[in-house]
């Protein structure tokens, strides 16, 4: 009995010693990754003067300000940039949820000629470069005299053969035997879509949502490509502006206080729907 109860005390140890090892990393491995973050608004909230002035770099102020908040929208047209972002934001994720969740229907539960063909040709371009298809796009949006425009900002980003994919594995994990018994009702396959597959897949499709919001505000290659008017820019193109201009290069408290301000929405929206990305994700690989 005493060997057993020294052996179960070594195991104890041994777990307690690997637990304190592997909690200490993610400690260490979040202060790495949290403090960008944390340099960010500090210097976001010390004066113009105040930072200038410190010869070695000071991890706090006692002194925090919200001038350089007040500067950034009144100095550069940030208001501007923000609501580019957020009308390119809600538009371009709505018309590609509508398109990726009918695609999604259709590869799932519709039977027609080369389905199978189709979709692999869909999954096939996933393996062509981002470039290539950003110069495909420039061309034909170009061509349609759609730059310095929001529907040339747009519609490029309507669809997504990842998500559609996504969607498309979710839905088919719901029994065959309720579109059946649904059709023998005389239920129509739209439906039969929003009252069926819809409502059970819903942390996927939250999960979509979200991931398309978070990809149109940090859209950067596209809008910067496709538009030289201001009046259009975004807001990742509206902070490189800022940066390359006098004011982000002399001001840089200023700087941080318009990159808080572009970041915190995503960072809310994280916060808040964190676990549902989590769980749309991991339903959408789980079949059976």
């Amino acid at each position: 009995m005493d060997k057993i109860r020294e052996l179960e005390r070594k195991s104890r140890m041994r777990n307690l010693g690997w637990s304190l090892l592997i909690f200490g990393l993610l400690i260490l491995w979040s202060i790495i990754v949290l403090f960008p973050f944390y340099w960010m608004v500090l210097t976001s909230v010390k004066s113009y003067a105040a930072y200038n002035a410190e010869y070695i770099p000071q991890f706090f102020t006692l002194s925090p300000t919200l001038e350089n908040y007040i500067q950034a929208f009144t100095a550069v047209p940030l208001a501007r940039y923000f609501l580019n972002t957020v009308i390119f934001t809600v538009i371009t994720t709505l018309i590609m949820m509508v398109v990726v969740v009918l695609s999604a229907f259709a590869f799932s539960r519709l039977e027609f000629k080369g389905k199978n063909l189709v979709f692999t040709l869909f999954l096939s371009l996933m393996m062509i470069p981002n470039e290539l298809v950003i110069i495909t796009n420039f061309v034909t949006i170009t061509n349609a005299g759609l730059r310095n425009s929001f529907p040339g900002l747009i519609l490029p980003s309507v669809t997504s053969i990842f998500y559609i994919y996504l969607l498309k594995e979710n839905f088919e994990q719901i029994p065959d035997e309720l579109y059946k018994a649904a059709k023998v009702d005389g239920t129509s396959d739209i439906k039969y879509l929003f009252k069926v597959m819809i409502p059970i897949c819903r942390p996927t499709i939250v999960t979509v949502l979200i991931l398309k919001v978070i990809e149109c505000w940090n859209a950067y290659v596209w809008p910067r490509l496709i538009t030289d008017d201001e009046n259009y820019f975004l807001v990742s193109n509206g902070i490189q502006t800022i940066r390359e201009s006098g004011f982000g290069r002399e001001n840089i408290p200023a700087m941080m206080a318009a990159v808080v301000v572009i970041s915190l929405p995503l960072i809310i929206i994280f916060l808040i729907f964190h676990k549902k990305i989590m769980e749309g994700v991991s339903r959408g690989g789980t079949k059976g």
